[in-house]
Order: C-alpha cells, then sequence, then structure tokens
C-alpha cells in the first residue's frame, strides 16, 4: 500500500487531537476531583453512583427524621418532669392539708394553690412543638385539653385525649414512636382528682368519711394521687427507654452515613496524585508528538504565499 504525505498528515493530526482529548479529561479530573464529569465517560462508575447516592440521600432523610424523633422525646420528658414537679407539690399540700390542724384560711389558701397548679398542668398538656401538640396522639393539629375543660353531668371532667402511636420513619421500614400516652400524664383521672381535692379544701370536706369504711377523703385523694404518680413514672420509664433506642439509632445511621460517603468517594473521587502524574505524562507525550507533527506535515505552497 502506498503511503502518501496526506495519510501521514491526517494520522498525525488525529493522534495530536486525542493527545489534545487526553489532556483535557485530566485537567476535568483535576478541577473537579471526579474521575467522571459525564456518564459516558464511565457508565459502570456513573451507574454506580447514582445507586450509591440514592443510598446516601435515603440516610441524611433519615437524620432528618431523627431530629424531629428528638424534638418529640425531649419535650415529652420536659412535660412529664413538669407534670411530675406539679403533682409532687400537690402531694405535699395535701399531706399539709391532711393533719387537722390547718385553719380555714390555711385550708382555702392551699385550695388556691392547687387550682393554679390545675391549670398549669393543663397548660403543659397543650404544649405546641413546631405547632403540633404533642401530648394529643395522631390528632396533633388539636389541643388536647381545650378550655373552658369539657364537664359531664355530674361536673367532672370529661374529655378524650387520642393515645394512638405517632411514629417517625428511622429507617427503611422502621417506625419508631415518639408520643406518650398523655392519658396516664394528663388524663381526666388526674385532672378529676386534682379538682376534687380543690373542692375538698373549699368545702371543708377533706376530713369526712366518704363510705362506710371510715377512710377520710383526703386520705382517699392521697391514695388516687399516688396511683397517678405511679403512671407518670411508668410512661416516664418507657419513654426513657424508647429515647435510648433513639440514640442507639442515631449512632447507626451515622456509621452508615460515613461508610456510604467512603464508597460514594472511592467511586467517584480521582486520586490527585496519580492525576497530576497522568497529566505531567501527557503533556509531555504531547509536546512529542508537536515536534514530531511539525516535522511530517510537510508546507506546501499555500503556507509560502502567506
Amino acid at each position: 500500500m502506498r503511503v502518501t504525505q496526506s495519510m501521514l498528515a491526517n494520522n498525525s493530526l488525529r493522534n495530536i487531537s486525542k493527545s489534545y482529548a487526553n489532556l483535557g479529561k485530566y485537567q476535568d479530573q483535576l478541577a473537579t476531583g471526579k474521575k467522571i464529569n459525564r456518564p459516558s465517560d464511565d457508565p459502570v462508575v456513573a451507574i454506580k453512583g447514582m445507586f450509591y447516592r440514592t443510598n446516601l440521600t435515603e440516610v441524611e432523610q433519615y437524620k432528618r427524621n431523627l431530629s424531629e424523633a428528638y424534638t418529640w422525646m425531649e419535650n415529652s420528658e420536659a412535660g412529664i418532669e413538669h407534670a411530675t414537679q406539679i403533682v409532687q407539690r400537690v402531694r405535699e399540700l395535701l399531706v399539709k392539708a391532711n393533719n387537722e390542724t390547718n385553719s380555714p384560711g390555711d385550708m382555702e389558701s392551699i385550695g388556691v394553690e392547687i387550682g393554679e397548679l390545675t391549670q398549669d398542668l393543663i397548660g403543659v398538656a397543650n404544649t405546641q412543638v413546631a405547632g403540633k401538640y404533642i401530648f394529643n396522639g395522631t390528632k396533633s393539629h388539636t389541643p388536647p385539653i381545650t378550655t373552658p375543660v369539657p364537664v359531664n353531668a355530674d361536673g367532672d371532667y370529661d374529655y378524650a385525649m387520642d393515645t394512638n402511636k405517632f411514629n417517625v420513619e428511622v429507617s427503611k421500614g422502621v417506625g419508631l414512636q415518639v408520643n406518650i400516652n398523655a392519658n396516664n400524664v394528663f388524663g381526666k383521672d388526674m385532672m378529676n382528682t386534682l379538682k376534687d381535692l380543690e373542692e375538698a379544701l373549699n368545702n371543708g370536706t377533706l376530713y369526712d368519711e366518704p363510705n362506710a369504711d371510715g377512710v377520710r377523703i383526703g386520705d382517699q385523694l392521697l391514695e388516687q394521687l399516688d396511683e397517678q404518680f405511679a403512671n407518670i413514672t411508668a410512661e416516664r420509664s418507657e419513654l426513657g427507654a424508647r429515647y435510648n433506642r433513639l440514640e442507639l439509632v442515631d449512632t447507626r445511621l451515622s456509621d452508615q452515613e460515613v461508610i456510604a460517603n467512603r464508597i460514594l468517594s472511592d467511586n467517584e473521587d480521582a486520586d490527585i496524585e496519580k492525576v497530576i502524574t497522568d497529566l505531567t505524562v501527557q503533556e509531555s507525550i504531547h509536546r512529542a508528538s508537536l515536534a514530531v507533527g511539525s516535522r511530517i506535515i510537510q508546507p506546501t505552497l499555500i503556507d509560502f504565499l502567506r
């Protein structure tokens, strides 16, 4: 086969063009820090990158969900703590009033304080976080206890708090309950006990015997208050157990995020030291190609006429 000057020139130009393309590829890798800048550079890396990035996005979303779960649980814990302090204070006042050494004025003052503590407890039950009532189950857009508090025909408080579980997805297919059973803390049994205590103090019936067993109203109310306190303590313990699980999930998600980022980096990130070396070698090859090409591509008559 006859090799012509035109064939030599065309081959030389084609190789120089490839050399420019290689230089551009290495310069892009150096500028972006990525192995590929378009799917056509390496389809396998691109497909794996899409899969790894999806996993990382899921983990990041679950971590955002964890933030909401922490908010609900920590505010619930604060609400239970406040309710505990209120009940402890009410019990102290009841024990103080139950010893028959107080004057009617003292009893009335204690009754007034218990009434204020009851209103404070109602306020805690209606706690809102980010516009949601955290103590009303899944009905988080309505207050659990309306004002004035509904009463039945006997004059007792009568309201229903939603006790459905409010779950937050913390990993694929796994939901964690972040609310509490508010009936165990702010239920109508608790409120009616406080209401009956306030009325007994104001009416002077705290020392009366309501039944044939000879148990005074004050002692009966004290027993009821202790039962409500035990319910609060049990609910707080359950919340603490779920909070510990939430922390374990948080730790696991943090580990998954680190692993996902490392895998994504291994798949897509360029080895900068290698890129610099390859770029330097390619520059040397390119200069040599230009030097050789200048000898192969002979000048024509047009070049002399310019």
